[in-house]
């Protein structure tokens, strides 16, 4: 893998198996979240760059027999499960690229990269094991008919910045599967580990033109990739405003759409998973992990706490007690448990949702405010201190809308009823946990959670084998799983007759 400066040099674009810079030959500074310095510099790309790559990914689909389409199932799953090894083999380099990138822990990033070889291997072994088509039984011996799924085509990619290669392996593992080429456009704040990952892809034998990738803003590239009537299928992930935007502009082409646009997920939690010390002290440290893991920069977080009222107390004041012990820094500082936000922008937004909180009534319990500078948190990085607003309402902004920060709202309830309205009392609906002894009260209100996850007694994990994404605003379509695999498919149906006839319909 390319150092800094070799990447920096060639440029950060990759179209039709050349690295280049941007055609206007405009460039951006990468900062590193834990001091506002520039640690990197990348192309930025417009509509022209965007135009080009889809240009190469278009050949590259369209080509003759030997095209990546076409290339044998067990090919493709050979190529996924080298790059995993790939990966694996560059984990330490690319865990401390992602953690100066978007600001999280190193063991965070670490881990990422293996998530991200996890994502190449499932998918490799899932269309290693598929039949070729499904027959279908047309009632006559005479007539064959299958069932097959293609490729989509040409895919654009555009990822967010709070989650850069986890997210762009998402989409980039089972459109290669499928068999499709595609354009990738990463968030203009951290997009170095996604182009590190076109660097493996060329270095495992992807065929050149299957992979291609512009580093540029959403406003020119993305929107570009969006409406490019060449481009058969547009997959983001991001906010909910971006995200229609996204969708408006494919509809003219009606090219498909994937949209994975965040949420605002509850963390539910019953008197009686804190009956026990062992339960108490259990359901306090994953309301932790559940919101400030990665500062709280989570689509999935648990930014709402939903606990019974008649345990609220106890719960709260533990939880802020423990909060305000995490320990801020720099992600690549050893014993630092929380990182910088993203950006100065990002910092900016949280401090705004704090503020209306309490102007509308929230109690501040803990945090709230920028840390103290310190060797490990320069004062020109972006930190903020975990918060935790108690005596919070659904009518509150803070509660509504989607923080993308360290910031945990409060609200209590009395009755399994009303912690399941209170729960699907929101226009997203991605993920949520419930935590009870009481296995009956887990189904029930597992089963009547509107929210594409569930977790009982836990929070956070996820499976590549299965399904990820979310009811009402929280998008259209599914990452992992099969249904991850089948958003980069068209499905066909093939009906051969073996013995052709008139039909005799008309007379003459």
């Amino acid at each position: 893998m390319a150092d800094s400066t070799e990447r920096d040099a060639r440029g950060t674009i990759h179209a039709g198996g050349e690295w280049r810079g941007a055609v206007g030959g405009a460039t951006r500074e990468i900062l590193d979240p834990a001091d506002a310095t520039p640690f990197a510099v990348v192309a930025e790309g417009d509509e022209k760059d965007a135009d080009l790559a889809v240009e190469a990914a278009r050949r590259a689909f369209d080509g003759g027999q030997g095209a990546w389409p076409r290339t044998p199932v067990a090919e493709r799953a050979a190529l996924l499960r080298r790059v995993a090894g790939l990966l694996v083999r560059d984990r330490e380099e690319l865990g401390l690229l992602e953690s100066r990138d978007a600001g999280k822990t190193l063991e965070e990033g670490r881990v990422d990269i293996d998530c991200v070889a996890d994502a190449f291997r499932y998918f490799a072994d899932l269309v290693a094991a598929e039949a070729p088509g499904r027959v279908v039984d047309a009632g006559s011996p005479d007539i064959h008919s299958v069932v097959v799924h293609e490729p989509v085509g040409v895919c654009a990619m555009i990822t967010p910045w709070n989650y850069p290669l986890l997210q762009a392996s998402w989409k980039i593992a089972p459109a290669l599967a499928a068999g499709n080429t595609f354009v990738v456009k990463p968030s203009e704040i951290t997009p170095l580990t996604t182009v590190a990952l076109i660097e493996l892809l060329v270095e495992a034998g992807l065929p050149a033109g299957v992979a291609n990738i512009v580093t540029g803003p959403g406003h020119t590239v993305g929107a570009r990739l969006a409406e490019h009537p060449d481009v058969d299928l547009v997959s983001f992930t991001g906010g909910l405003v971006s995200g229609a935007k996204v969708a408006q502009a494919a509809a003219p082409t009606v090219k498909k759409v994937a949209l994975e646009l965040g949420g605002k997920n509850p963390n539910v939690v019953f008197a009686d998973a804190c009956a026990t010390d062992e339960g108490f002290d259990t359901a306090v440290d994953q309301a932790l992990n559940a919101a400030f893991i990665h500062s709280g920069q989570v689509c999935s977080a648990g930014a709402r706490l939903i606990v019974e009222e008649s345990v609220r107390d106890r719960f709260v004041t533990e939880l802020a007690r423990r909060a305000e012990r995490i320990r801020l820094g720099r992600g690549t500082e050893s014993g630092v448990e929380c990182g910088p936000l993203v950006s100065e922008q990002q910092r900016a937004k949280v401090e705004a949702y704090v503020a209306s909180a309490l102007a509308e009534g929230a109690v501040l319990r803990c945090g709230g405010r920028r840390p103290e500078p310190s060797p490990q948190r320069p004062a020109t990085g972006y930190f903020y201190e975990p918060t935790v607003l108690d005596r919070c309402h659904r009518e509150m902004k803070v509660v509504r809308e989607e923080v993308f920060g360290p910031v945990l709202t409060v609200e209590t309830f009395r009755t399994e009823d009303e912690a399941v309205a209170l729960a699907n009392d929101t226009e997203y609906g991605l993920a949520g946990a419930v935590w009870t002894t009481d296995a009956g009260r887990a189904r029930r209100v597992a089963g009547r959670l509107r929210h594409g996850t569930v977790w009982i007694n836990d929070f956070h994990p996820y499976l590549p084998q299965a399904e990820w994404g979310g009811f009402g605003r929280s998008g259209v379509g599914r990452e992992l799983g099969p249904a991850g695999l089948a958003e980069y498919r068209e499905t066909k149906h093939v009906y051969q007759n073996l013995a052709p006839g008139p039909v005799r319909w008309f007379a003459g």
